[in-house]
């Protein structure tokens, strides 16, 4: 069963300043969350829980859906995503985010479903993860599939390795032992990573799934933040990170087919083009199975999707009002390119907005399957 070890949470609240400007017949919100200028005349508080890679993508969604709804208050708690799927599915939030797509081999889906009458489950945000790691004088590395679930599986245990080294031929790789950093809490970006190293390596990787660290003795941490800050704190340690939160730390190229493929929005936007959609879920439910083991030039396949949760039906209707008008902004061409600005996610595609718009349509207006 997944468990919520959710500790301290960090609610990230933000309230835009009063814009004082005068309302006239063509001020009205659109479908995106923004409006022809003023105020959209929404006013409300939602509450959010969910993947801590979603974190700075909340933070500038909120910044720029209050620029046009100034009255509308969302906090969002970045818990993870078991908190997400856990808190959405028992009501003790408004909408969830998660990186990793509600599944009814725990009863996550039939909860969630319970609640709702019909489940909104849609691509929000789209990251690779990056390998990240701290050696003095070392930017980069090539590392294959295998090597890395050798490393993290706590085999390869020294820098200087001749795995490493025969990919790495122009490094001047230090004698020094590896440290591998693990989420501590159940974590969507988890059980991406692993996900990947089963299905590229399984060989090296014969752990079961799941978004809880399956090998003991290395180190562990809180959240994405944890694991950067722990990376970060001495040499020779390697971790798993949304992407947007590498900041300055060393990051892996990845063997993909007959290339090594560094991380970008573009990359790893591609994983999702030649992804399938998971059959028999709900006619609103856009959940992925991703092509995890894709051999395409250019395509980078530690990738993360995050989505968001919501309901067809609300007890209260302002609540899906404001639920609906927020995820139309999020998936908007504008918000889109905010958080591919502020959190290096990678923008969904056109084809992708116009197949989910409807799903976020239904949020909040008691329509079913």
């Amino acid at each position: 069963m997944r468990k919520w070890r959710a500790k301290s949470a960090v609610i990230v609240a933000v309230s835009a300043l009063a814009l004082a400007a005068c309302s006239s017949d063509n001020e009205e919100a659109n479908g995106d969350g923004g409006t022809d200028g003023g105020s959209s005349g929404l006013s409300g508080t939602l509450d959010g829980v969910g993947a801590s890679s979603q974190q700075a993508a909340q933070e500038a969604w909120v910044v720029g859906f209050n620029g046009t709804n100034p009255d509308v208050q969302i906090n969002y708690s970045p818990d993870g995503s078991g908190a997400g799927r856990e808190q959405f599915a028992a009501g003790g939030s408004d909408f969830g985010a998660t990186d990793s797509y509600l599944t009814d081999d725990e009863g996550e889906l039939s909860a969630a479903t319970e609640r709702c009458t019909d489940v909104v489950e849609v691509p929000l945000y789209v990251s690779p993860i990056a390998v990240v790691f701290n050696l003095e004088n070392v930017d980069s590395l090539n590392l294959q599939p295998a090597t890395i679930a050798q490393i993290f599986n706590q085999e390869i245990t020294n820098w200087n390795d001749p795995a490493i080294a025969e990919d790495n031929p122009d490094v001047d790789l230090p004698d020094q032992a590896i440290t591998p950093v693990n989420r501590s809490d159940e974590s969507g970006t988890t059980e991406n990573f692993v996900e990947y190293l089963s299905i590229t390596a399984p060989d090296d990787w014969t752990h079961e799934v799941s978004g809880d660290w399956p090998v003991s003795g290395g180190e562990s941490a809180q959240g994405t933040s944890g694991v950067v800050s722990a990376v970060e704190g001495a040499q020779g340690t390697i971790g798993y990170v949304d992407a947007s939160q590498a900041g300055d730390l060393g990051t892996a190229a990845i063997g993909v087919g007959e290339e090594f493929v560094e991380y970008s929005p573009e990359a790893a936007a591609a994983v999702l083009e030649v992804s399938e959609r998971v059959e028999g879920r709900g006619e609103h439910d856009f959940a992925y199975d991703l092509a995890r083991d894709t051999t395409e030039a250019g395509v980078y396949p530690i990738v993360l999707v995050s989505y968001g949760l919501a309901c067809t039906t609300y007890d209260d209707a302002d609540t899906g009002e404001l639920v609906r008008e927020y995820f139309s902004y999020i998936i908007s061409e504008e918000g889109q390119a905010t958080s591919a600005d502020r959190a290096g996610s990678a923008p969904i595609s056109d084809e992708l907005r116009q197949q989910i718009q409807p799903a976020v349509d239904a949020i909040g207006t008691g329509s079913g399957s």
